[in-house]
């Protein structure tokens, strides 16, 4: 190990990652290397296109290794050649033994929840969803098993009334990248007491899960409370977005997403589902308990924009 810096190989493929990559190597951490998602075809070209995490890599001329598996012995042998003194995991794929294993000081993950709760591909989507009032990040120790280390750093935070996924996840850049250098100066200086995620669990209450959220997950309810489907909305808000099945003028059905809403408690005869508009500036969908109001939404085809924008070129039947 470094008297002065440790070594630190950086693992991971999104945007979030690349951004807390970026102020680890701003903070003059030393990263002899960083591990990659291989790149892949994307869009109508299915041009090859590379992760976040090696575009800022290689503007900062940071070595890069993309194995498609991880228990491959010559990328196995080439981490264990560099000789971290620790690995940093941000939204990376589960790593097996042979490569948690290899630094002295160990290989944690940065996650965005307040761990036990919302283990899972999607906590900050899944965070909204369940409006829950408050969140964090946590830092712990990898493991045999997804999201169940030993707990190293949490830090919480609040949860805007109207907060979007898209807006969550610039929180957890900066109290990510933070964290993260946190845990690496304690754990470099020996001063951090790993603790079991047991220790955590809230007494009479279940866990909540963040499962990776797929295509008919996002299907909007509207027979559902007002407010349950703005968190909803709010949850899947940019992407993946939540949608709903919209059956046209000339009868042909077509998928409209929502990005941002409000919820209207009101008493109401109309079913689930009915289309409130003036056909100017509000569009109104009635819910369970009242309405929904949409701010912003998206034809097929079309860019995002403001309910007033829609309805300057598009009249919905009612």
């Amino acid at each position: 190990m470094s008297p002065e810096n440790p070594r630190i190989v950086f693992m991971g493929t999104p945007e979030l990652a690349a951004f807390i990559l970026k102020e680890l190597v701003k903070a003059g951490i030393i990263v002899p290397a960083v591990v990659t998602a291989p790149d892949k075809p994307a869009g109508r070209g299915r041009k090859l296109r590379q992760s976040a995490v090696k575009l800022i890599a290689e503007e900062r001329g940071i070595p890069v290794l993309q194995p498609r598996n991880l228990k491959d012995p010559e990328f196995v042998d080439t981490l264990k050649q560099i000789k971290p003194d620790i690995q940093v995991v941000v939204a990376f794929r589960m790593l097996p033994e042979a490569v948690w294993n290899i630094p002295p000081l160990g290989t944690f993950n940065m996650h965005a929840s307040l761990l036990p709760d919302y283990r899972g591909a999607a906590p900050i989507n899944h965070t909204i969803i369940k409006g829950e009032p408050k969140t964090g990040v946590t830092t712990f120790l990898i493991d045999h098993k997804i999201d169940t280390g030993n707990i190293l750093l949490q830090r919480e935070f609040p949860v805007d009334e109207y907060e979007t996924a898209g807006s969550l996840h610039e929180k957890m850049k900066h109290k990510g990248a933070a964290i993260v250098l946190d845990t690496i100066s304690k754990l470099y200086k020996g001063t951090i007491q790993p603790k079991p995620q047991s220790g955590f669990f809230k007494k009479g209450s279940a866990l909540n899960l963040a499962p990776k959220i797929c295509k008919e997950d996002c299907i909007i309810n509207w027979n559902q409370p007002s407010r349950q489907i703005v968190n909803f909305i709010h949850g899947l808000s940019p992407v993946p977005g939540a949608f709903y099945k919209y059956t046209l003028a000339d009868e042909k059905e077509t998928l409209i997403k929502i990005f941002e809403a409000r919820p209207i408690q009101s008493k109401h005869n109309h079913p689930p589902g009915k289309i409130i508009t003036n056909n100017k500036d509000e569009l109104l969908f009635s819910t369970r308990d009242g309405f929904v109001k949409v701010l912003q939404l998206q034809m097929p085809g079309k860019k995002r924009m403001l309910t007033e924008e829609l309805l300057r070129g598009y009249r919905f039947t009612q």
